[in-house]
């Protein structure tokens, strides 16, 4: 009489990532990279036009040639190189100038494919 060997009931059958699936989400990760990595500088670049923007328009002497000088020469101080002072819209209001901004970056990709980031911002943003 032979007895028949029986696996316990967990190693019958493990899920899991197949070699096929792993080889699949890296090639779908690495679209994503490549597609993400050239939109990183432009990323950064906003964050320094805001912070140049927003402390353009405290010491910029309250003038909107004031506050765009300011900005032209902070812009030149963290290469700033999308938008220039006079591409500054500046506002009166009762707390003092808002100084806002508008523009697009294109990203090229492969052929007639890219990438548009339309970036705004305010110096009363918070």
């Amino acid at each position: 009489m032979t007895a028949a060997i029986s696996m316990p009931s967990s190693r019958r059958r493990q899920g899991g990532l197949g070699l096929v699936n792993l080889i699949i989400a890296a090639i779908v990760v690495a679209i994503v990279v490549i597609v993400l990595m050239p939109a990183i500088p432009g990323f950064i670049e906003y964050r320094a036009i805001v912070g140049a923007v927003k402390k353009s328009a405290q010491d910029g002497s309250g003038t909107p040639e004031g506050i765009r000088r300011a900005f032209d020469r902070y812009a030149a101080i963290d290469d700033i190189t999308s938008i220039r002072g006079s591409d500054l819209i500046i506002e009166r209001s009762p707390d003092g100038p808002v100084v806002s901004f508008a523009y697009q970056k294109r990203i090229p990709l492969a052929g007639p494919a890219s990438l548009v980031f339309d970036y705004a911002g305010s110096s009363n943003n918070r």
